[in-house]
């Protein structure tokens, strides 16, 4: 979009569109209802025996499973995919098998999907195995990578089988552990984990990791059929710490959510408590200060029925903070802080100083609660999880993220909605999304059972709770995509037909090849592979070519070669500045802030007065590059390529940052959430990442983004990890 006033890119505001949510489908409108301002918690005789069952389980020398050793086992002669109940100990047995392979001196791999778990697992594994045999690599952490044991991202380890087919080199790698294998199903990120399934030698031993894959047997035979080699399903379906499903009613009854199941029906019903509440001409409201749920009331009646610590699932990012607000006024006259914690707090904030003064830490002192959300920096957050992972917290109140395979046992998680925003809309909570997130109930070695609790409300529909809590895990399918940095990356070592040969062992063309179902070996072998697939990887060679990035033959020429190491969001945009001498190589500070505009992070809106407030020197870079990748984005648009604009706020944000201002006055300039601005300020350091490695065509460009990258690193940003 342009100012044609001035013939520039009209400026942009980094923040999101709002969308409106109407309630979920079987949920009541509050048209009228019965509002309820206090509860008086009670719990219903029918729970009596259950209730009598919390506690602590009595202490006893650790036993591993059948389904634990029984995969150990296997892993040693075959492939192996493990799928198990949160909790029930899928890293004990990727321990035993990284051992196994240590003692031999070979080397492991060990992703996550997610930077903080890496963090978690990466100082876990130095505990166990010694902190000199453990590394990590991370977008922004490279620790002791020559270490036997190396813990990272599914990104990284990508990018590395990248680098050693096109190299022809082998992977020094024996075994690959890929955790919360279900992100194969993930619409963003599920394309790398299937890319490291096809990817990988089968001489490398893989072990998938996961607690919610509806057709287990299905990827396991789709890993047999793409690597040539056994490949062993074990799973475990009990749950080590039973879960009970509850309701609370707005009175503040505890209600079981079904009866018990009868000889006639195999399912149980819903009690008859709740279904007077889902039948109720005027639905019950519990309404506290600001409109809001009482939740300090409810986490009392929790407490009271040694129901906490738990987690509250809510919707939104402010419901979280608000949550903190409302819990402090309805608990002003409970006892004061709990000494360890405050203590335990201090000592973590001396290690983190920078925290210090964060608004949340008098909730966290005085009445043990906190919000967790991807609008707090990645330091808070795990101040939060080790508070709850050491039991000096009553609640967290999160959104689904926090799902993720984050560390934070509860007694009790509760749920105020059956459906999450996915980032586009809202949408109800799928089976998988309710089981990651209930995962998170009954500790092992904590509690003797688990609760979710589910509270009446206007975007809490019953019967899809009944339902969530009744299913089991749902499927995954096949998310891959072409993308320019996948062509690239492939035909550095591959010529075009083997390129569609891989494809060929999709996911997608698996399942689409032999159409079964879990337990269901019949399908239709001989079925051709997804063609839409094959269509879009001959379109994005064909636009590769046209704009010299490929031969006509189909392989990288000088340009699609160095263009190839740029892994990220919008490869080709950055490789087109570079090639028309755009980019600002001897200005670190406007480098960082140049390519901060081509971080996809979120949605912007228009916003009039960023050219204002422009620095000397950063309008004209911005219009520099935006002038010499404008061509190339007319012929994306037009090839079925789009993609948003270039925008102006997250490079001012940026440059802003860069040239050496407090975090505080950054997130006052930016109107950002602290945590939307760390993500926006790791992300442009992950592009200049790979802009680095350009050194060989690009020799000053590359110096300044690596010069770049530590001016824009910094705390809070990027602590120091190695507290």
């Amino acid at each position: 979009m342009t100012n044609h006033r001035r013939g520039r890119p009209h400026p942009q505001r980094y923040a999101p569109r709002k969308r409106r949510r109407t309630p979920r489908s079987g949920a009541k409108a509050q048209t009228a209802s019965r509002i309820v301002r206090k509860i008086n918690p009670r719990i219903d005789p029918s729970l009596k025996t259950v209730f009598a069952a919390i506690g602590t389980p009595t202490s006893a020398p650790f036993v591993p499973d059948p389904f634990q050793t029984e995969a150990v086992a296997q892993i040693a002669r075959s492939d192996c995919l493990v799928t198990a109940p949160t909790g029930a100990g899928k890293t004990w047995i990727a321990r035993e098998a990284i051992q196994d392979i240590v003692s031999k001196g070979g080397r492991c791999w060990y992703t996550s999907p997610l930077k903080a778990l890496s963090n978690s697992k990466y100082l876990e594994f130095g505990e166990y195995f010694g902190r000199e045999r453990v590394g990590i690599l991370t977008g922004d952490r490279r620790e002791n990578s020559a270490a036997p044991v190396i813990v990272g991202t599914t990104e990284i380890l990508r990018n590395q089988l990248y680098d050693a087919m096109s190299a022809g080199e082998a992977l020094t790698v024996d075994l690959v552990v890929l955790d919360e294998a279900h992100y194969i199903g993930d619409p963003q990120r599920g394309v790398v984990w299937e890319e490291i399934i096809i990817y990988l030698p089968a001489r490398i031993t893989l072990l998938l990791l996961s607690a919610t894959i509806g057709n287990a047997r299905q990827l396991a035979g789709w890993l047999e059929s793409v690597r040539q080699r056994p490949c062993r399903w074990i799973r475990a379906t009990e749950r080590p710490v039973p879960l009970v499903p509850l309701v609370l009613h707005p009175t503040g009854t505890l209600l079981p959510l079904e009866t018990g199941k009868s000889k006639k029906k195999k399912k149980g019903r819903l009690h008859k408590g709740v279904q007077k509440l889902v039948t109720a001409k005027k639905p019950w409201t519990l309404k506290g200060p600001l409109g809001r749920p009482p939740f300090g009331q409810i986490l009392r009646g929790l407490r009271k029925m040694k129901l906490a610590p738990a987690i509250f699932f809510l919707k939104s990012r402010k419901d979280c903070d608000m949550a903190l607000t409302v819990c402090a006024r309805e608990m002003a006259g409970d006892p004061g802080a709990d000494p360890r914690r405050v203590q335990r707090l201090a000592a973590l904030l001396d290690e983190q100083p920078f925290l210090g003064r964060h608004r949340h830490r008098r909730f966290l002192e005085h009445y043990g609660v906190g919000a967790h959300h991807s609008g707090h920096l990645p330091a808070w957050k795990l101040i939060l999880e080790t508070l709850m992972a050491e039991g000096l917290l009553q609640a967290i109140f999160a959104t689904s993220t926090v799902a993720a395979g984050i560390n934070v046992p509860a007694r009790a998680v509760v749920f105020l909605n059956t459906d999450r925003f996915n980032g586009h809309e809202f949408a109800p909570l799928t089976a998988t999304e309710f089981h990651q997130m209930t995962g998170r109930a009954g500790r092992r070695g904590m509690d003797k059972v688990g609760f979710v609790v589910g509270i009446p409300g206007r975007f809490m529909d019953l019967r899809a709770y009944g339902r969530l809590v009744r299913s089991p895990a749902g499927k995954i399918t096949s998310q891959i995509q072409i993308s320019f940095s996948m062509v690239l990356n492939l035909l550095l070592s591959h010529p075009p037909d083997q390129v569609e040969d891989l494809l060929t062992r999709s996911f997608a063309a698996y399942t689409l090849q032999h159409a079964r179902t879990d337990g269901d070996p019949s399908g239709a072998p001989g079925r051709p592979a997804p063609q839409a697939l094959l269509d879009s990887f001959r379109r994005h060679c064909r636009f590769l070519k046209q704009h010299g990035y490929i031969d006509p033959r189909g392989r990288p020429t000088a340009d699609g070669v160095w263009a190839a190491h740029l892994r990220v969001d919008r490869p080709l945009l950055i490789a087109e500045a570079f090639r028309q001498g755009a980019m600002p190589e001897e200005d670190a500070a406007l480098l960082a802030a140049v390519v901060a505009s081509f971080v996809n992070e979120r949605e912007y809106e228009q916003d009039d007065d960023v050219d204002s407030r422009l620095p000397d020197g950063l309008g004209e870079a911005f219009m520099a590059v935006w002038r010499a990748v404008r061509p190339l984005m007319r012929s994306l648009a037009q090839a079925g390529f789009g993609g948003p604009p270039l925008y102006l706020r997250p490079c001012v944000v940026v440059h802003h940052w860069a040239r050496g201002a407090a975090w505080a006055e950054t997130v006052d300039h930016a109107r950002l959430a602290e945590g939307d601005l760390a993500m926006l300020i790791l992300r442009t350091a992950d592009n200049l990442r790979h802009i680095r490695g350009l050194h060989a065509d690009f020799p000053r460009g590359a110096r300044q983004a690596g010069a770049a990258m530590a001016l824009i690193m910094r705390e809070p940003v990027s602590p120091d990890y190695s507290t």
